[in-house]
């Protein structure tokens, strides 16, 4: 795979490094992490872009004493240092390849469906920190299958390469060791603004199903991404 991360290429796609989603990705973490009664006093994100999240977490989060955050990408590393404070540092490396430092919360927050042997990248996570959040996309639906552009504009416009339901990612996750605590679906294509005319199109659709079944409108309809807490 061509290294569309540090070429260029994904800065030319997506510009803002996908900062206006960080608000809505860091209220979902907070979600789960109350849901099941967290307060981690130190975090480590791979992958973490921008660095928006881990920015917002931090003002939400008063008690957390360190933000770690680490991306491979120069492009995504020179958008976070700016952001740096005393809790939050940013780092351009490979996570696996840095210290033995362990931290209470990790988190991959849209990443390793990018990563090609994310066999090997989940297991290698798995101990860094005590508990691990994940949110990842589910791009299979029956629409997006029927049409396949959705799968393809994700492939190019992104870097997916991996592409699961509910089932397969949680399916993945237990596959590499890591025991589930508790998941919800997010509903990116429901609350987040400016996803294109064909997202506002199925708007209603995906929220009649929804409220009558999540797991039928992830499945056919599509638009949803999945929130994990694992062990």
């Amino acid at each position: 795979m061509r290294d569309i991360y540090n070429d260029g290429k994904y800065l030319d796609s997506n510009p803002s490094w996908h900062m206006e989603d960080s608000v809505w990705k860091a209220s979902n973490i907070l979600k789960i992490l109350k849901n099941n009664k967290l307060k981690p006093s130190s975090v480590v994100e791979v992958g973490c872009g921008a660095g928006e999240v881990l920015r917002n977490l931090a003002v939400k989060m008063s008690d957390i004493k360190c933000l770690d955050g680490y991306d491979i990408s120069e492009d995504a590393y020179s958008l976070a240092k700016t952001k740096e404070t005393e809790k939050i540092k940013f780092y351009n490396k490979d996570l696996m390849e840095a210290d033995s430092k362990k931290y209470e919360l990790l988190m991959a927050i849209d990443v390793f469906e990018h990563i090609e042997d994310n066999f090997t990248f989940l297991r290698n996570m798995g101990t860094k920190a005590e508990y691990k959040i994940f949110h990842i996309p589910l791009d299979l639906s029956v629409q997006s299958l029927l049409r396949m552009k959705p799968i393809l504009e994700t492939r190019k416009s992104v870097g997916h390469i991996h592409y699961y339901t509910k089932e397969l990612a949680l399916a993945l996750l237990e596959d590499t060791g890591y025991e589930i605590l508790d998941y919800f679906y997010t509903s990116g294509s429901l609350e987040l603004p400016n996803r294109g005319w064909k997202a506002n199109l199925l708007k209603f659709p995906r929220k009649i199903l929804f409220a009558l079944s999540p797991d039928l409108a992830a499945r056919i309809l599509g638009g949803f991404s999945l929130m994990v807490l694992a062990k």
